[in-house]
Formats: structure tokens, C-alpha cells, sequence
């Protein structure tokens, strides 16, 4: 699914797609051969290959949260695939389903009576539209080594993603010249920017081209060039078809854009004629490429009423230009290093030889059993997030910001009950808070449309949002009204677990304005759908009818097939149950709602109880249904364990129930369901366990990674890297909300005897470091941000600290302080 998907309905305007149909200069001359094994890079933290990518999934990504690249490292042309975060199809439309509401007491009827199958095909009837799709912006390319004969041969080539710096680099020799290229995506000047030099003065000549496979077109003006470009009005999601699947609309709806490229030669000299630019006898070029969308929020018609992408992009390549390189590189860095090099990891030496091999080579040959390739892959899914999800922009969604497909595998839009809450996992335990914030922006608008998809589709107060999203805040059911599966269609909890997030984001802050102005007014609306959506059992219980547990299905006990739509799934109860306590402590420690706060805890005492099944398992329904597909991804009844607190020490009884859950479910999974299995076996404790589930994630393959070590679903979806971290930081420190202690070394597995990290965070506004020898804690620091008191917990022994604002408190390996603040 995604792949082969057509690209039916895609027209050029103009040149459009000349860039795609005329290679650049030197494409069709022969490759020339690499000769010669290179060094490995001098800087531990970096992807590198020996050769060029063949493929997108061998690229390299660079991006600044808004603008995004995949760099190929070519010899004879180079090609750096684009994205913008907010180019999209389609705009803001009416997407709730009034019949919605006339079918909801009929499902709850069937579902009361048992009849389980009609329920389920009777929801087809509550389903909107599907979402809009996130698209490619376009390409750079470059013809390379122009004006005479192509090389035969190059030496020593090497490619490289240095994530210290968030810099993509090729270098190789042609005879006694060196080339470089130097690649990165600037978020304090908002450009992209490719370096290249030359060893030898003058020896440098290429060419340059944008294209894009939207509408488009490409001209040069004023020695720049410029790409403009529209949006479809509409995209079909890549599973679904019929014809026309990408829809156009002349001056109507569909985001437009503008891409402007400048060359600034070092000698030698530029011209620019009509799609290209070119460069002669340089030696050295930089070449600054400034962007922009009409996006204008997820409540504009970006066609209609969207804003001037021209402008926009005009000013962002002046400001860059007038800097210069060297300022813009080092700009740049420092911003990247700010947040990248808060966390420092390792987790002991790696084979000998192993850091030698290119990156792929070393992931065939020792995968997870190569500590530093561990930590390498923690390390690049930090960068990565760092890459895609800064404030002001949305959060990154099933492909962070990179995707080269029109019709993009799941639309490429953000999964909402599971992929795009675990793409921020790690946000603020490995200290990368400001990378939370696009997640807000999202909730803002869902909530905002969400007001009505309740009220339309359920005759609820509140908000309400489902299983699917993209950039307009589409609330309501997808499935085209009927063509989707309420398997996963049919899923109206995800406001709770987004909630979530708001509260982590107080825990780790103890920010009470945050918690004032933002998390608790978006939080009360959640508590107010679900309230309302909560109904009686018939013996005092409150359920939420109907209710699935996210893509999966059970045997229905009458015989007639498969369905999922009961009542009362755990993770629907988990969810509530975390969104209702939450809601509780905030208005409790803010002082209001007194009378709101009362209905939540007499709903949390009614509600349905989580239920241990026969075989000791936590049931996943309300009933212990038979499975049809026992290894399923999807492990949404063990929420409550992670990424909640519900299920913990103090539940030992549902502790068990989840665990035999987990063991029942195996360690088959896709990557992004590998990644939340490492999370669960961490916070129950077994490292060892979590380890083998690394181990299936570090090989080249489904399931696992592809070369660029982007997370293989397959296909391709970023919520495996983004995970990985998450999981690392779950078995070295824990901070459950519900046990109110920092755990060290919870789930430290034998592999790992010797290691140390800095930097990562824990509940309560405090920052850890810690280091180990032989399996054992040697020594810890407890920096607290706020002050107040830490419950530190190492195995069985805990030690509690009085911590001063700003204090830093060192600890032995047996918890005793070992120095002053």
C-alpha cells in the first residue's frame, strides 16, 4: 500500500515536469565507477554510506520543522527531494455527518442486545469524509562536472549525515581535485542551503533545475529561479479507488506555492535562462533556496483566501543572502546544537570495527548487539524530531515532514490513535519540550472543530475527534460515508489521548500558566464529550457504546463473522480513566470547578472496571471475544501501562494481566508496534525483553529499518524512529505520574553492564544524569528546575531530596548524597 500507488490525475502546467523528464547534464553518461574504500567519518554521531543513494528510502533527510530534504549524494547530478510541512490538498470543508446521530441509539440498541456484526455495519452510516493528503513540494537538482568529458572514475567517496551538526555531506576525489557538498535546512533563517567547493580553483560547473510534480511551472527571473505551483483541490487516500483520484480546480480551492533558488559563485560566474541556472569555472557555490505556501490556518481556504506564498518566500531568500554562508551555517548549528546536545548517551563501546563499516553494513552485520549503534539510532531519532516538529508549525506527521509521493501511503496525514502521539514520546523525556508544541497547535484546531463534530454526529458537549487528521482539523469519521471500515473509522477517543500530552507537558514543567491558559480549557472539553458519551449499562456502570479498540476485531459469539463494535474497550476506559483523574488534579490545583470536578469522580467510580479474562490476560473488549488475528499490532488494551499510568506497581493484578497480554500478543509487530513493545516490556521492568524487541527493530527489512534507517512499517511511517528514544529513555529512567518517584536503571538489560547518560528528564521539572558499572548504578545527578521534593527510586531503596530551584544534587550508587548542590 503506498508504493505503487498511481499518479493518475497529475498535470503538468507548463514546463512542470521538466525536471523529472530531461535528466540535467551529465545524467545520461554513464555512472562512474568509485574506486577506493573511504574513511569513516571522524564524529561518532553520523549516518555515512559508500556510495550514493539509489532510492528515497536511501536519501538523507535534513529539514528545520517546515522545510524538508532527502539529499541522494549523486556523482554526475544531485537530487534533493522538497517538502513544507503545510502543503497539503484540498482546504477547509464540512465534513460532519447529521445522520450520525439519528443511527446512534439504533447501534447501541444492537449493541446492548448482543448483535454485534449489525452494530458494526450499521456504522458505516456515521462516517464523513476521508482527510486531504500531504504532498511533495518538489525537487532540486544538479547536473555535476558540466563542460567537459564526465569522469570515469571517483575515489573515496563517502556520504554523511552528521546529526551533531544536522548536516547532509558528499565528498570524493576526481583525480587530484575534491568535491564537497554540504546540505542543511536552517530553521533561524527558514532556507535550505547546499555549499559546494572545489579543490582546485575553477573546477567547479554544474546546473541547477526545480521542478515539482504538482501543477507547476519554473522560470528564471532577475538571475533567480522561480517555481510556482498549486495544490489539488482534492486527493483520494492511495487505498482507496475510483477515478480521478487527484482533483485540480482552476482558480478555485488548492494551496499554492513558491520556490525561489539563488547561486552565489565564489569565482566564475552564474547566468540563469529560462528553468536553469548555471555555474562555470567556480570554485566554490552556495546555493539558497527560500519557500512558501499560501497555508493561513486550518480555518482558510488556502485557494480562496489563502495568503501570498511570493513575498513570503522573496524576503526569506534576501535575509538569508544578505548573511552569507559562513553566518548561515553557523546560525544554523547553534540553534540545532541547542536542543540536540542537551542528551548525551552511552552505552559502551562498540565492536571492534564495527563504527568502520558504512551505516547500513553495520546494521546487517551487528544490529543491536552494537551498543554504539544503539545509541546512534536514539540519537537520530532526537534528530529527526528536531528536523520536523518546531513551534509555529504543525507536528510531523506519519512521514515527519518527508514524503515523495502525491498519493502518500495513508495519505501521509497524522493517525491519531496511536502514530502521531507516539511521534512525540520522546519530546520531553529526552529534553526536547519546545519540539511538543506543534502537537498543541493541532489540538487547538481539533478541539475548535471538534465543538461541532460532537454536537452534529452525537448530540454531545465538548469536542470530539477521531482516528485520522490532517492540516484543515477534519474531526469526523473518515471513510468517504460509508466506504471505510469502522474497525478503525468508527473511534471517537483520540481527544483523550492527546489530552494526555497537555498533562505530561505540566508534569515535566510544572508550568501553571501552561496548565491555566492552554492544557485545562482543552482538557474539559475532552471530559465533557465523555461525559456525555458515557452511557448506563443497565446495572450502574458507565460504558462508551459504541467502542472499538483501535484496527482490531474480535469473533462475534452468535457465529456470523468477525466485528468491532461492543462496548467498553480497555483502552476506551484507560483513556477516560487518565483524562478524568487529570482533569480532577488540574482543577483541583487550580482552584475551579468545583462542581465539574464532582462529576468526574462520581464518574470515575462507576465506571466499567478493567476485566482480567479466563486465561489471565487483560481483556481488550468488555467480553473475553475470541481473537481472529492473536499476534495483532495494535496493543491498545495495555495503554494503561504505557503510554498511561493506570497499570503500574500499585495494580499488581492488572500488572500481570497486561504483561501475559504482551507475551500473548508476541514480539511480531510493525515497526512502529515493535517500538511500543520496547516502551511496555520497559516499563514492566525487563530490559532483557525490550532489548530483543531493539534487536528486531536494528536489522535491514520490514518490520525494521530500510537503509536511511527510516522505521519500516512497511511501508514507511517516522512513529518507529521516533519511538526508539522513547523506549532507550523508558529502560534507563521512569517517571510514572502515578507512582511519583524517578526510577533509575528500571530496566537496565545485561548487554549494557557500563554506560552513563546526561540530560534526560523526569516528572516534577528535573533533569538526570546518571552512570552505571557492571549492572550497577555507580553514580547520579539530580539538577531540579523548580525545586521541591524527588523520590528517588533505584530497585527496591528509595531516598527523598529537598531540592532548592535551580539546585543540583549528586548522588552514590547506593542513593547517598555524594556532594553539595
Amino acid at each position: 500500500m503506498g508504493s505503487t500507488a498511481p499518479r493518475t490525475g497529475i498535470a503538468p502546467m507548463g514546463l512542470a515536469l521538466v525536471i523529472l523528464l530531461l535528466a540535467p547534464a551529465g545524467l545520461q553518461a554513464a555512472a562512474p565507477a568509485i574506486v577506493g574504500r573511504p574513511l569513516p567519518p571522524t564524529q561518532t554521531l553520523a549516518l555515512w554510506y559508500s556510495k550514493p543513494a539509489e532510492n528515497w528510502l536511501e536519501a538523507l533527510p535534513v529539514g528545520n520543522g517546515g522545510l524538508g530534504g532527502m539529499v541522494y549524494g549523486g556523482i554526475l547530478h544531485e537530487r534533493i527531494a522538497l517538502n513544507d510541512s503545510t502543503l497539503w490538498s484540498g482546504g477547509p470543508k464540512e465534513w460532519n455527518n447529521p445522520g450520525a446521530r439519528q443511527v446512534l441509539p439504533e447501534m447501541r440498541r444492537l449493541i446492548f442486545e448482543g448483535k454485534f456484526a449489525e452494530a458494526h455495519r450499521l456504522g458505516k452510516k456515521m462516517m464523513g469524509p476521508y482527510t486531504q493528503t500531504y504532498l511533495p513540494l518538489g525537487e532540486l537538482t544538479l547536473g555535476l562536472h558540466e563542460g567537459g568529458a564526465a569522469p570515469a572514475e571517483v575515489l573515496d567517496y563517502r556520504r554523511t549525515l552528521d546529526l551533531d551538526r544536522a548536516v547532509a555531506s558528499v565528498e570524493y576525489r576526481v583525480g587530484d581535485v575534491t568535491y564537497r557538498r554540504d546540505v542543511f535546512a536552517s530553521h533561524p533563517d527558514g532556507v535550505l542551503v547546499v555549499r559546494l567547493t572545489a579543490s582546485r580553483p575553477g573546477a567547479l560547473n554544474f546546473s541547477a533545475r526545480l521542478g515539482s510534480q504538482l501543477r507547476s511551472r519554473t522560470k528564471s527571473e532577475g538571475g533567480d529561479l522561480v517555481l510556482d505551483g498549486k495544490a489539488p483541490a482534492h486527493v483520494d487516500p492511495n487505498y482507496y479507488n475510483r477515478p480521478d483520484p487527484v482533483r485540480y480546480e482552476d482558480g478555485g480551492e488548492g494551496m499554492r506555492f513558491r520556490c525561489l533558488l539563488r547561486a552565489i559563485p565564489e569565482g566564475g560566474k552564474v547566468a540563469a535562462a529560462n528553468d536553469t541556472l548555471r555555474v562555470e569555472g567556480a570554485t566554490a557555490a552556495t546555493l539558497i533556496l527560500g519557500e512558501a505556501t499560501s497555508f493561513r490556518g486550518y480555518d482558510r481556504s488556502p485557494g480562496r483566501d489563502g495568503a501570498d506564498p511570493a513575498p513570503i518566500a522573496r524576503s526569506r531568500l534576501e535575509a538569508a543572502a544578505a548573511k552569507g554562508c559562513d553566518a548561515l551555517l553557523a546560525r544554523h548549528v547553534e540553534d540545532h546544537q541547542s536542543l540536540f546536545r542537551r542528551v548525551a548517551l552511552d552505552l559502551g563501546a562498540p565492536p571492534a570495527g564495527a563504527a568502520s563499516l558504512p551505516t547500513d553494513e553495520r546494521v546487517k552485520e551487528y544490529g543491536a548487539d552494537d551498543p554504539g549503534l544503539v545509541r546512534l539510532h536514539f540519537q537520530y531519532g532526537r534528530y529527526l524530531l528536531i528536523a520536523s516538529s518546531r513551534p509555529g508549525g504543525p507536528p510531523p506527521n506519519l512521514q515527519g515532514i518527508w514524503n515523495d509521493e502525491v498519493r502518500a501511503p495513508w495519505s501521509s496525514n497524522w493517525t491519531i490513535n496511536i502514530n502521531t502521539q507516539m511521534n512525540m514520546w520522546p519530546a520531553e523525556v529526552t529534553n526536547l519540550a519546545e519540539c511538543h508544541e506543534p502537537l498543541f497547535w493541532l489540538i487547538r484546531g481539533l478541539a475548535a472543530n471538534g465543538r461541532r463534530t460532537a454536537e452534529v454526529n452525537y448530540g454531545c458537549r465538548g469536542w470530539v475527534s477521531h482516528h485520522n487528521a490532517d492540516i484543515w482539523c477534519q474531526t469526523a469519521p473518515v471513510g468517504d460515508y460509508g466506504d471505510g471500515d469502522a474497525a478503525w473509522a468508527l473511534w471517537p477517543m483520540s481527544g483523550p489521548w492527546l489530552c494526555q500530552h497537555l498533562w505530561q507537558r505540566y508534569e515535566f514543567s510544572r508550568d501553571e500558566r501552561f496548565l491555566r491558559e492552554v492544557a485545562y480549557p482543552l482538557m474539559k472539553g475532552a471530559a465533557e464529550f465523555c461525559l456525555d458519551f458515557l452511557i448506563d449499562d443497565g446495572q450502574g456502570r458507565l460504558v462508551t457504546a459504541p467502542s472499538t479498540s483501535p484496527e482490531n476485531q474480535f469473533r462475534t459469539p452468535d457465529g456470523e463473522g468477525t466485528a468491532a463494535v461492543a462496548m467498553a474497550s480497555s483502552m476506551d476506559l484507560e483513556l477516560i480513566h487518565d483524562l478524568f483523574t487529570h482533569c480532577v488534579a488540574a482543577a483541583r490545583l487550580l482552584g475551579e470547578d468545583a462542581e465539574f470536578r464532582s462529576r468526574l469522580e462520581a464518574a470515575l467510580a462507576k465506571l466499567y472496571p478493567l476485566k482480567v479474562g479466563p486465561d489471565g490476560r487483560l481483556q481488550e473488549w468488555f467480553r473475553p471475544f475470541e481473537e481472529p488475528e492473536p499476534h495483532h499490532r495494535h496493543v491498545s488494551h495495555l495503554w494503561g501501562m504505557y503510554p498511561g499510568s493506570q497499570i503500574g506497581r500499585g495494580t499488581p493484578e492488572l500488572r500481570e494481566a497486561a504483561r501475559k497480554s504482551l507475551v500473548g500478543r508476541s514480539d511480531e509487530g510493525t515497526g512502529w508496534s515493535t517500538g511500543w513493545k520496547v516502551c511496555l516490556w520497559a516499563r514492566l521492568g525487563d530490559g532483557d525483553h525490550a532489548l530483543s524487541l531493539i534487536r528486531r527493530t536494528l536489522r535491514i527489512g520490514p518490520g525494521g529499518v530500510y537503509p536511511n534507517l527510516f522505521g519500516s512499517h512497511p511501508p514507511f511511517q517516522m512513529d518507529g524512529n521516533f519511538a526508539f528514544p522513547a523506549g532507550v529513555a523508558e529502560m534507563l529512567l521512569q517517571s510514572h505520574s502515578a507512582e511519583g518517584e524517578i526510577h533509575l536503571l528500571p530496566a537496565l538489560p545485561g548487554a549494557w553492564p557500563d554506560g552513563s547518560f546526561r540530560g534526560l528528564r523526569a516528572r516534577g521539572g528535573f533533569t538526570v544524569d546518571a552512570a552505571w558499572k557492571g549492572g550497577k548504578l555507580a553514580s547520579a545527578a539530580i539538577t531540579s528546575s523548580i525545586g521541591g521534593k524527588a523520590v528517588i527510586r533505584l530497585g527496591d531503596r528509595t531516598t527523598t531530596l529537598d531540592t532548592a530551584k535551580g539546585g543540583r544534587y549528586a548522588l552514590d550508587g547506593a542513593l547517598s548524597p555524594a556532594g553539595g548542590r
